[in-house]
């Protein structure tokens, strides 16, 4: 059995019949959970009422980095929402560097509220980070993020950020990106990680892994992830799978 642990449901599913069809699929293909991951407070009570009646995904709540013209919650806020029975992670949040230009301090003290909120709570982080690899290792650090830990998740970044936000209690997550033939640096990154930080995700609808790519993702499509990976290891799909789908509810026991 495998876990999708990073998914947008509520992109992908704009109505109840359509995610129940996307379930059923995922179950032929034994992906037994998913973790519904916010990006706005504007979604956030649409997407807690699409997954509610489907005890096989949980959630989270955050504010996406690069989300502007949105509500930014303070850290009160953020923690209260965060104390729901099926919140297992606070975000995904972060630094995306990418597509933003100018003054990026309101996006590093987002993050700050992101992160003092999970300490509060005593929950997970779901970090994203484009293009700021630095700023994110620093603000971990200096707000203490180790002690909740959390995931990176759709990771792109090289072994030396791996291995730095490893030493800060974070797991590393890939998706369907280490599939694609010029994702050399990231396969080489798969490669070499101990397998008790692994987690694999389709970040869907986006980024559907080969030999999907191109179409819209969906959970069903993480096990064209952790098969590349398991082919990238030299391990069994079955290896894959177990390790990656315990990791994922030693991360986040609320998911149980």
């Amino acid at each position: 059995m495998l876990v999708d642990s990073h998914c947008h449901l509520d992109m992908l599913c704009p109505e109840q019949q359509s995610i129940s069809d996307v379930l059923a699929e995922a179950g032929q293909q034994g992906i037994e959970h998913m973790l519904c991951v916010s990006v706005s407070l504007e979604r956030f009570a649409p997407m807690m009422e699409l997954i509610e009646p489907y005890a096989q995904i949980s959630a989270s709540v955050g504010v996406h980095p690069d989300g502007t013209n949105v509500e930014d919650p303070d850290e009160q806020q953020l923690a209260g929402l965060a104390q729901q029975d099926r919140i297992v992670a606070v975000g995904e949040t972060g630094l995306d560097y990418f597509r933003i230009e100018g003054d990026v301090e309101w996006q590093r003290q987002r993050f700050r509220r992101h992160i003092r909120a999970a300490r509060t709570v005593g929950k997970p982080l779901i970090v994203h980070t484009r293009a700021a690899k630095q700023d994110t290792l620093s603000l971990l650090k200096e707000e203490h993020a180790s002690e909740v830990g959390g995931v990176l998740h759709c990771f792109t970044e090289d072994w030396d950020m791996a291995r730095a936000a490893m030493d800060m209690n974070f797991h590393i997550s890939f998706s369907g990106i280490v599939t694609f033939k010029n994702a050399q640096q990231l396969k080489d990154v798969a490669r070499k990680m101990p397998a008790d930080r692994m987690l694999v995700e389709t970040d869907s609808p986006y980024l559907a892994p080969v030999p999907r790519r191109g179409k819209s993702n969906q959970p069903a499509y993480v096990r064209y992830v952790a098969e590349h990976i398991a082919e990238l290891r030299g391990e069994s799909l079955e290896q894959t799978a177990s390790y990656t789908t315990e990791n994922f509810y030693q991360l986040f026991p609320g998911a149980r």
